[in-house]
């Protein structure tokens, strides 16, 4: 079962029945948008993503994340984890908001680094090359699934640490179109493959171009993603058409 519901997630969230997901993927907006300018293929562009990149004000902030962290706490099973990503400008608050609630553990804070960020045109800081990615348990003491041998044996033999460095999608991965925040199939296919289990059922609220719709549906999870862009819920059921169009005729 993968399926791609054109919503708003606060409309669409409550609509999940309670303590029915198994693990939960996002890439929520940073709030980025603030009209300053970035490098990108070595021209300067704006960093201006859309209308939903723009965090007005910090209560606003913290309320739109208050609002899905509390969903996503009602939805997840006992022992079920979310993934969130995210940079300073939003992490702080998402992790503190995770914090407040009595039955939600931070497990890991993972930091992704990036083989190839975009340079510093300033020259006033240290170039931003890394991403934080919590990994949080929805109970305190509840068991939650880790698939510590498969990622040590992805790893050497070696324990893996909460150090990941890993490069931007591939250009197979941008074939029929991109999103300007779009994450690696590799970093979500290893959340994936840690942390669940064939036919569990993964939840991406922000589901953006479908990249964990596209992994769930190469490692047979289910998959409900939730996207308020009509043209980007077009362009993840055209990835993961193509991903089982491949599996079926194989």
């Amino acid at each position: 079962m993968i399926k791609i519901h054109n919503k708003d997630c606060f409309k669409y969230l409550p609509k999940i029945e309670s303590n029915s997901i198994d693990c939960i993927i996002t890439d929520p907006p940073y709030f980025l948008s603030n009209d300053g300018v970035t490098c990108k293929s070595g021209k300067m562009v704006s960093v201006n993503k859309g209308e939903w990149d723009k965090g007005n004000n910090f209560d606003d902030v913290y309320n739109f994340n208050a609002e899905w962290i509390k969903e996503s706490y009602r939805v997840l099973k006992p022992g079920g984890t979310l993934w969130v990503s995210g940079t300073y400008h939003n992490i702080y608050i998402i992790g503190s908001i995770i914090s407040s609630f009595k039955d939600l553990r931070i497990l890991n804070n993972i930091t992704w680094v990036k083989t190839a960020p975009p340079p510093n045109l300033s020259c006033r800081f240290f170039t931003h090359s890394t991403e934080t990615i919590l990994w949080v348990r929805k109970g305190q003491k509840t068991k939650h699934h880790f698939n510590y041998e498969l990622m040590k044996s992805n790893n050497e033999g070696k324990q893996m640490k909460d150090v990941w460095i890993m490069g931007r999608p591939k250009k197979d991965e941008k074939r029929f179109g991109k999103h300007p925040t779009q994450k690696p199939e590799e970093i979500i296919e290893r959340m994936i493959h840690a942390s669940t289990k064939e036919n569990d059922i993964v939840l991406d609220m922000f589901n953006g171009s479908g990249t964990t719709g596209v992994v769930c549906a190469k490692n047979n999870r289910n998959y409900i993603g939730i996207e308020s862009d009509k043209n980007y819920c077009e362009l993840s059921r055209k990835r993961i058409k193509s991903i089982q169009s491949t599996k079926y005729n194989n």
